[in-house]
């Protein structure tokens, strides 16, 4: 375990260095720089500049930056003055964390829900149903579905509020918007896994031995069929946290996606990268995470990978 654990931690580390460097370099290779759009006198812009540091030679930003970076100083806003990075992502991650626990247990909850139903009515009209459903969750972006939600459930029905994350209703709405393509793909995927564990030869032993249906679906076949699920929850959980940017923007949440947005409109370097690498830094525990879920899920699998004889 401690070896696997080192060998994960190494791998991620220099993930973190290739993102953090990829992404300084496209940042040098957009053209301007974040005060272009300042109407003061070039004297003053050439003083701003010599302030952050942007006069200097592009090696020495680059070394400039990484060396802060690996001390855990993800720098100062350009456009949010004496502000740092660090405290802006603290301040709005909340919100966006939780609107994404949220839609990550709603994708599990109801995509596993309706992949098992669709299996054991294989080729029947729940089975259909869900397919159908599924189809639409994957067809309908969410930045279209979210305004016609809006439009039909606030505006029309008015049942649920329209912006914010005050109480349990504000959450109804993006959580829909922000998990259907994630409860479609869930609900597929968990559908033709189980279709196969339900014909395999184990699980007609198990109804042989006289096992309820209820104890052959829960502890036999769902347990097997989860595995190609647990796969997928490392990148849904950065998939609905990136995602998220659009939904709260529509929805006008104040979270993190907000900051996303007019970082890139403003051309702010270091809260472009340092939101970048923080995103980057959930997708990979993430999937450190689903590595460890694995062997929780099935234990014939081993940690150095394969399963076991």
């Amino acid at each position: 375990m401690l070896r696997f654990l080192l060998q994960k931690l190494i791998f991620t580390l220099a993930s973190l260095y290739v993102l953090a460097t990829a992404t300084f370099v496209l940042m040098k290779l957009i053209p301007g720089n974040p005060f272009l759009s300042e109407k003061t006198p070039k004297a003053i812009q050439e003083r701003i500049m010599a302030h952050y540091g942007l006069d200097r030679p592009i090696w020495e930003q680059y070394l400039t930056y990484m060396g802060k970076l690996f001390s855990g100083d993800l720098g100062i806003s350009m456009k949010y003055q004496y502000r740092s990075v660090a405290t802006m992502i603290n301040e709005s991650f909340y919100l966006s964390a939780q609107l994404g626990i949220v839609s990550i247990i709603a994708s599990v909850m109801f995509g596993v829900g309706m992949g098992v139903l669709a299996a054991l009515y294989h080729r029947k009209l729940l089975d259909n149903l869900t397919m159908v459903l599924a189809v639409l969750g994957v067809s309908i972006p969410s930045f279209v579905l979210a305004p016609l939600l809006q439009y039909y459930f606030s505006a029309e029905l008015r049942w649920f509020p329209v912006t914010g994350l005050k109480s349990p209703l504000h959450y109804v709405l993006p959580t829909i918007a922000l998990s259907a393509l994630s409860v479609a793909f869930i609900a597929r995927l968990t559908r033709s896994t189980m279709v196969e564990v339900l014909n395999s030869d184990y699980i007609r032993t198990a109804r042989s031995k006289g096992l309820s249906s209820f104890v052959v679906t829960t502890r036999h076949a769902l347990r097997n069929a989860l595995l190609p699920v647990v796969t997928y929850i490392g990148p849904l959980t950065a998939n609905v946290i990136t995602g998220s940017i659009v939904i709260e923007q529509v929805f006008g949440i104040a979270g993190i996606g907000e900051h996303f947005v007019t970082s890139i409109n403003n051309r702010d370097y270091t809260l472009i990268m340092g939101l970048t690498i923080f995103y980057g830094i959930i997708l990979m525990v993430c999937r450190f995470l689903t590595d460890i879920a694995y062997v929780l899920v099935d234990p014939r699998i081993k940690l150095s990978g394969g399963k076991g004889g």
